[in-house]
């Protein structure tokens, strides 16, 4: 293991080089991110996932980095231009951008006006300018006359084209501008003459003026969009006559025969040779931390949707809301499973209203329906309306909920929801799955790719493999926190088990089909293909409720059932006891630290198998607030200002978040409205599925514009 690149990453984390060589091995051993998180605390000091990705994907990049600074050096070397210092400077630095600088003077070229000029035989003329002792630089032009260079003007031009490569070379330069423009300089757009932005979305953008160094990562974001649209035209305002003061003065002596013609090469070098790439670096780097802003934040509210908690043991009715094709239903039962489907018109132009009252309260009455899932797309405050009015006029205890249903179309023209639902209909499928986000919203969002749930800002203009990979990698976190009863989860839900591929999953499905479920985690081990790495990585994360082993419905790995046990039997203790007060009571008294060395395991893996033992079910999920139900309903037109109402966040951006308060429009809690204590993020006081107490400041019902503020 390389030593240097542990030290580099004990420097940027703060962990320990110890915990930082086991995170590698255990990585290098095909060990998973969620299985290393859970499993190996004691070899990595508790890190959690996020940190062990860290740590990874800082380990790849120092590599590449590494790999690149002895491919520079060997490059360097066959010239015979290698000195020791140089070498020195190349292993020192931490960027790959400032290793290309040092490598830039080397670097064989392609056509470029310096190395044309060179070709003309103008090197020698550069080289005399550069000595800048007394010359008639015109009369010595002449000497470099020929066929391809017809005039001692032309002369002079290629040796200055050769002076200002030589000076846009020079490392030290770029480094040191690099940091006046990021420290002084300006960012500053303007409407294009022809730029069309008929909405006026980037209207602020139109004579705007920030400091490179203040600008935020949304506003980046936004303005490259109206760059990208055409509607903005972007510049940078700095002071070049301080760049070009700092260069002449390393470059031009003092007493200077051809200081003139080194005053043009120095301006030139700036112009047309470093400026545009120290321009494009800066850009670059104000767009990739945009962009990763963009997607931490669109993780975290990723995050917090996937984490909702589930309304479990109830039967539910799914609405998918239309107008002309009538409203699509779905009965699921407490377990998730379909039972029943129709449809019904209660709206223009069908009108069957009656009709379609008959036929919900039917199906509520024959299945027990307790909750009625309403999505939130076309008809929507309509179908709420018809549906409370039903509620109210049989006197029935059903309440019903709003589900946003960002994806919901994606999920029902999709292989997976073919697969689940051959017969059905786009809109069928996607009532089906609007009452299952209800039920069970981890089981049912993990069938819909990130990106199309709606819970993001700017998620187009980012880097879409970024994106995919970091959301990939928060679906993955959450599902193993959270566990999976292998013998209901669909084999979508189990691809994001840690070690199982999709293959293994859909023989997971098939094994238990075939042999009316699994009875233990034993039994999972026979599925076809699913080997011991796969079985070692995946199988804490399963869970067996009802089985014939009490500890295979709990995290515990089985490596540690026997530990688990022998802690069970020093309690005086069974089996059967095992979620019981009487245990939990007994746990409490344990002396950790003693016990962890009487049963030889490490003090974290005990803690967790006390947890476990104490609540043997426990889902994570069930400490976060559960949605709001509803059994009456609000209009736009019903709010006035200084109402006060209970809401769902629903999304959160930089510069707010958005309010479900049972209108059809989310309402907006801009950040200078969430607490009367300075924030730099709404995500400091809110997160999405968090329920929160509002008020009413402002309604626009022309614009759909909700202004709310949290403060007391």
């Amino acid at each position: 293991m390389n030593e240097q690149l542990v030290k580099e990453l004990q420097s940027i984390t703060g962990k320990g080089s110890k915990y930082i060589r086991n995170v590698l091995e255990l990585l290098g051993e095909k060990n998973t991110v969620p299985f290393i998180a859970r499993y190996r605390k004691e070899m990595t000091g508790g890190m959690d996932e996020e940190e062990i990705k860290e740590i990874s994907d800082r380990f790849t990049y120092l590599e590449n980095l590494e790999k690149r600074k002895q491919e520079v050096i060997r490059l360097i070397d066959e010239q015979g231009l290698l000195t020791e210092d140089l070498r020195r400077n190349i292993l020192k630095q931490t960027v790959l951008n400032r290793v290309e600088d040092l490598y830039r003077p080397f670097k064989q070229k392609k056509k470029t006006r310096a190395t044309e000029a060179k070709r003309k035989g103008l090197g020698p003329f550069a080289e005399r300018i550069l000595l800048q002792e007394p010359m008639d630089v015109e009369a010595a032009a002449e000497e470099f006359m020929g066929e391809e260079v017809e005039t001692a003007e032309a002369a002079i031009t290629g040796a200055l084209d050769i002076i200002a490569e030589k000076i846009s070379d020079e490392p030290k330069y770029r480094s040191y501008i690099l940091k006046v423009i990021r420290d002084t300089a300006d960012m500053v757009t303007a409407k294009k003459k022809n730029g069309e932005d008929p909405t006026g979305v980037f209207e602020m953008y139109y004579s705007y003026q920030e400091p490179i160094r203040k600008i935020v990562p949304h506003r980046v974001l936004a303005i490259n969009r109206g760059e990208k649209l055409g509607v903005l035209g972007v510049r940078m305002e700095y002071d070049m006559e301080r760049l070009k003061r700092y260069i002449g003065k390393q470059e031009i002596k003092e007493k200077s025969a051809t200081g003139r013609y080194m005053e043009t090469a120095v301006a030139d070098a700036l112009k047309r040779l470093i400026m545009p790439s120290i321009e494009r670096e800066v850009r670059n780097g104000l767009t990739e931390n945009g962009e990763q802003h963009a997607i931490d934040i669109f993780a975290e509210n990723l995050k917090g949707l996937l984490l909702q908690p589930p309304l479990k043991g109830r039967v539910l009715l799914g609405l998918d809301p239309a107008f002309r094709t009538g409203c699509k239903m779905a009965v699921i039962d407490h377990s998730g499973q379909f039972i029943d489907k129709g449809v019904i018109y209660p709206h223009p132009p069908q009108k069957k209203y009656d009709a379609a009252k008959k036929s919900v309260l039917e199906t509520i009455r024959k299945y027990g329906v307790s909750l009625i899932a309403i999505g939130n797309g076309t008809a929507s405050r309509e179908t709420e309306l018809f549906v409370s009015e039903l509620v109210k006029e049989n006197g029935l205890g059903t309440q019903f909920i709003i589900v946003n249903e960002a994806g919901a179309s994606v999920y029902s023209a999709s292989e997976i929801a073919r697969e689940e639902f051959p017969g059905f209909n786009v809109e069928e499928r996607s009532a089906v799955s609007i009452a299952r986000r209800v039920q069970d919203p981890l089981s049912e969002l993990v069938k819909i790719d990130p990106k199309s749930i709606g819970v993001g800002q700017y998620q187009h203009d980012v880097n879409q493999k970024n994106l995919a990979e970091t959301l990939d990698f928060v679906v993955e976190t959450t599902v193993n926190r959270v566990g999976v009863n292998v013998n209901t989860a669909s084999h979508t839900l189990l691809e994001h088990v840690a070690g199982l591929s999709p293959s293994i999953s859909k023989n997971i499905v098939k094994y238990r089909e075939e042999n009316d479920g699994f009875k233990t985690r034993k039994d999972i081990g026979k599925v076809p293909r699913l080997g011991s790495k796969t079985f070692e990585q995946c199988i804490g994360f399963l869970r067996i409720p009802e089985g014939g082993e009490p500890l295979d419905q709990t995290p515990i790995h089985p490596e540690n059932y026997k530990a688990a046990y022998a802690l069970i039997g020093q309690l005086g203790l069974k089996k059967e006891d095992i979620g019981t007060d009487d245990m939990s009571k007994k746990l409490d008294q344990i002396n950790i630290e003693d016990m962890a060395a009487d049963l030889d395991i490490g003090i974290p893996t005990l803690e967790d198998i006390v947890e476990a033992l104490k609540s043997p079910t426990r889902d994570i999920r069930d400490d976060f607030e559960t949605p709001l139900l509803k059994s009456d309903v609000l209009s736009m037109e019903d709010l006035k200002e200084g109402m006060k109402l209970s809401g769902t966040v629903r999304n959160v951006t930089d510069f707010g978040a958005f309010v479900d308060i049972g209108v059809k429009q989310d309402g907006l809690v801009h950040i200078s409205k969430m607490t009367s204590r300075f924030i730099k993020h709404p995500m400091e006081v809110v997160s999405v599925g968090d329920i929160v107490d509002v008020t009413v400041t402002g309604v626009d019902v022309g614009k759909e514009r909700i202004s709310l503020s949290m403060k007391r």
